[in-house]
């Protein structure tokens, strides 16, 4: 089944719905709302999420999408779902009203509970994060103006995941301003088995991203996600060499469960321990 799937199809998907969400970014009205939740919706969200339904059913591969924005169906009505595409049009929403750029869209493919493929757009910085299983992950800069015909057209002018780290010291991605007690204990662990450690901190997806390429070594994310927050950057992660597991046992992530919000989990960088 992967195998039927045009990578370099996604990729226009997922920068199609990037230049949805820029024409309401440089707009004077995002229209925002609130959701049952009270986390916002804009104008943006929506736009994004039409775009990448309309794509995604446009190919001839036809499977199921769980989309952020669209329609939640019941666990009785997803559960047999062998492959689908999970979903989220603009993850950062926060980010993209305070106008800071770090926000991305975020399309997975899911295959038993595993995500197999993911695509991260981030329109603003126009950098583009991609993995395949048997791929591997790879990043791209200023990708606006470039329009490729093939994964290997792609791959021969991305950069393979992780890169080079040159800096020695560890690198924790986490907020500087609000640590839980559970991600400061953390933190003081890596620190008592490396030393003292960089906080870098980051939106959206982005913070899996940069575990994935090898910028930072771990995230630890002690505080609520849901599936469609993480399965495209955990499909960079894991394809790069890294692992996003739950805080409490060695055992990763999986996708498509009845509660669809995320545990606890810790995403690391190949080959960092703790």
């Amino acid at each position: 089944m992967l195998n039927k799937i045009d990578l370099t199809s996604i990729i226009h998907i997922a920068m199609n719905a990037g230049n949805r969400i820029l024409d309401v970014y440089n707009s004077e009205n995002f229209q925002v709302e609130h959701k049952k939740d009270d986390s916002p919706l804009t104008l943006a969200d929506k736009k994004s999420h039409e775009a990448i339904e309309n794509g995604l059913n446009s190919l001839e591969l036809k499977l199921p999408i769980l989309s952020e924005e669209g329609e939640h169906l019941a666990f009785e009505d997803r559960k047999d779902w062998e492959y689908f595409w999970l979903v989220d049009p603009l993850d950062g929403t926060k980010e993209f009203i305070k106008r800071n750029g770090e926000f991305t869209v975020n399309i997975a493919l899911i295959h038993n509970g595993h995500p197999v493929l993911g695509v991260i757009y981030a329109p603003v910085l126009d950098t583009l994060y991609v993995a395949k299983e048997e791929l591997g992950s790879f990043k791209l800069s200023k990708v606006a103006n470039k329009d490729f015909n093939s994964i290997e057209e792609f791959t021969s002018v991305a950069l393979k995941l992780p890169l080079e780290k040159k800096e020695e010291k560890i690198s924790a991605v986490a907020s500087r301003s609000h640590l839980s007690p559970e991600t400061e204990e953390y933190l003081n662990n890596v620190k008592e088995k490396y030393g003292e450690i960089n906080i870098t901190s980051a939106g959206s997806s982005l913070k899996l991203c940069l575990v994935a390429e090898g910028t930072a070594e771990v995230y630890p994310r002690f505080a609520p996600t849901m599936e469609w927050d993480t399965g495209a950057g955990h499909a960079i992660v894991i394809h790069a060499g890294g692992t996003v597991t739950h805080t409490d046992f060695n055992e990763p992530l999986v996708y498509n469960k009845e509660n669809l919000l995320n545990p606890w989990f810790i995403v690391r960088k190949k080959g960092f321990d703790l």
